[in-house]
């Protein structure tokens, strides 16, 4: 029965959201979106467990496993200080490629495609009960692309304005293999995920629970 009040699809051509903001949807065919769950299958594993970081004294309903750098409220470490004080994985290189063509897919110059060199992931897990408020990317030194990438349940996104958690912003659906960068103009905006849709990942895209979302950043930090 919640299969058959889904959300529909809307039109799924890539469009521009707000200046510097582009989603570009079915980005990820679906053997990349399998093969990317099992590396998330292979993180999650250790040497940092998923867990759900707690800000302003609430546990949040995201579950995250960190890459490159480790992200507490509101920094960044190499070892993850407030779980289990382990140094995180690595950001893998393929992931610092896959970042650079998605750069490139949504329009950026070619410098600015060949200087993009992420060194972060935060890879959160939501199941169909999470939420994330309205909240601004800004605990990186640098303003480099953030690069998002979505599999399994598709969500409602709300991406807004960077003055305030309030209008104007836009909700849009991200579905599996989705692509959504922010950068320039829009890389401070507000957004946040309003709701997850049950039982619409596509089969295949190995996840049929819930949905994973990564987030690749530069962070700007040495060491």
């Amino acid at each position: 029965m919640t299969a058959l009040f889904a959300p529909q699809l809307p039109e799924r051509g890539a469009r521009e959201v707000a200046p510097g903001a582009v989603h570009v949807p079915d980005w990820l065919t679906l053997e990349q979106q399998r093969w990317i769950t099992g590396q998330f299958h292979e993180w999650v594993q250790g040497p940092v467990p998923l867990r759900a970081a707690t800000v302003r004294g609430h546990e949040m309903s995201v579950r995250t496993v960190c890459l490159g750098w480790h992200w507490q409220p509101y920094r960044y470490t190499r070892a993850a200080t407030d779980v289990n004080g382990a140094r995180v994985l690595p950001f893998p290189d393929w992931m610092i490629r896959l970042g650079r063509r998605a750069l490139e897919a949504t329009g950026h110059n070619a410098a600015a495609v060949g200087s993009y060199t992420p060194d972060t992931a935060l890879v959160n897990y939501y199941d169909t009960s999470a939420r994330l408020g309205m909240h601004q990317d800004k605990d990186e030194i640098s303003r480099a692309p953030v690069v998002s990438l979505s599999i399994g349940d598709s969500c409602t996104f709300r991406f807004g304005n960077t003055e305030n958690r309030a209008k104007p912003y836009t909700d849009l659906l991200l579905a599996s293999g989705d692509l959504f960068v922010f950068g320039g103009p829009a890389r401070l905006a507000y957004h946040g995920v309003t709701r997850v849709h049950q039982d619409t990942a596509p089969q295949g895209c190995g996840i049929s629970d819930g949905r994973i979302n990564i987030t690749m950043r530069t962070t700007g930090f040495d060491g």
